[in-house]
């Protein structure tokens, strides 16, 4: 038996494309257009770069202390890791251990199997229904953890906290995993469910909201025994995995959290009219309360928009997917941005139209 016998074989997840295109719009991987707050920048300038040779505070504890805070929970319900991806990845390892499938929807962070099958845990996906919406009894069926992220990725749509309550009630024996990547944008966070129910776990990020996506940090927030059991499995694997310039930047980001809300509204507002302009088109847009939109357009095939925007260059992303195929999912940029897509769309569908009479 040769090496390569003994390899780990993985499907790995594919990330949004970082082209290396002049001028171009990126609206591809729902990036936050406005960038930190001041007070990130003032940190940066006088960070001191001889505790650069000393290894970080391995459990962030002043940040921790500063989001506690901010989310009304004690220091130890709150666990830091580098990006959501990485708290995802061990929050997979760390609760969803049982002979049952984990369950997730079918459409969904595309990330979730890439960790079933990187881990070799069952799961199975709940599918939903042709509006895109999950059915909350689909979720009451034996499981060993269940996670679905709210607002839904690609699709941007919300499930209420009821939802989630019933959802939890109806599976004490099992850690359910609410990831809020982009609830700053819209939706109503369920944190304050933690105190009330032992099995939540709840996993935000700074990426998108906090305009931190080329810094890495990301949050987890659950009752003190699940958090715990959290670390223990992050220490068995990188005692240090958030770095000394990303705690500080991340407390000063939480310290401002005022200007991280104003942002959010700001791209709040330019999502509404995202949608009604794109409805004018003839899109169909389902209601997102995410920093992006996920549309398509019934008389235009989505990978042909897809390169006509991108020889245009402007940069959305597109699955070549079962159920998805025909859609486009455009993250939210600037109003000088989002107008320069209108223009193009509103000059290619005339076109399309015209060239189909």
């Amino acid at each position: 038996m040769s090496w390569q016998d003994k390899l780990r074989q993985v499907e790995p997840y594919v990330a949004g494309e970082q082209p290396k295109i002049s001028n171009m719009i990126k609206l591809n991987t729902n990036e936050n257009p406005y960038g930190p707050s001041d007070r990130v920048k003032e940190v940066l300038k006088e960070i001191d770069i001889e505790k650069l040779k000393l290894y970080p505070n391995s459990d962030g504890e002043e940040l921790r202390h500063a989001l506690a805070d901010y989310h009304g929970l004690k220091d130890d319900q709150v666990f830091l890791g580098n990006g959501s991806d990485e708290v995802l990845a061990l929050t997979f390892l760390t609760f969803f251990n049982g002979k049952e499938p984990v369950l997730f929807p079918n459409i969904s962070y595309s990330f979730y199997p890439v960790y079933c099958d990187l881990y070799q845990m069952n799961y199975k996906e709940v599918l939903l229904d042709q509006e895109f919406k999950i059915n909350v009894e689909d979720f009451k069926q034996p499981n060993s953890g269940i996670i679905f992220p709210n607002p839904n990725a690609p699709t941007g749509l919300l499930v209420s906290l009821d939802f989630i309550e019933e959802v939890l009630k109806s599976n004490p024996d099992s850690i359910v995993v609410v990831d809020e990547a982009y609830i700053d944008f819209g939706g109503q966070t369920c944190v304050p469910l933690i105190n009330k129910y032992d099995n939540l776990v709840v996993i935000q990020t700074f990426s998108k909201s906090r305009s931190f996506a080329g810094a890495r940090l990301g949050v987890a927030l659950g009752n003190k025994e699940a958090i715990s059991h959290l670390y223990d499995v992050k220490n068995s694997f990188n005692s240090y995995p958030v770095d000394y310039i990303t705690q500080q930047i991340g407390l000063a980001s939480v310290l401002d959290s005022q200007d991280m809300k104003e942002k959010c509204q700001k791209v709040i507002n330019t999502r509404e009219y995202t949608k009604i302009k794109l409805k004018k088109l003839g899109f169909v847009v389902p209601d997102s309360y995410a920093n992006f939109v996920f549309v398509k357009h019934p008389e235009i095939d989505g990978e042909k928009l897809f390169l006509a925007l991108r020889k245009e260059g402007i940069i959305v992303r597109h699955w070549n997917k079962p159920l998805i195929d025909q859609y486009l999912r455009i993250t939210i940029g600037t109003d000088q941005q989002m107008e320069r897509l209108f223009e193009f769309l509103e000059k290619y569908i005339t076109q399309q139209q015209s060239e189909g009479e």
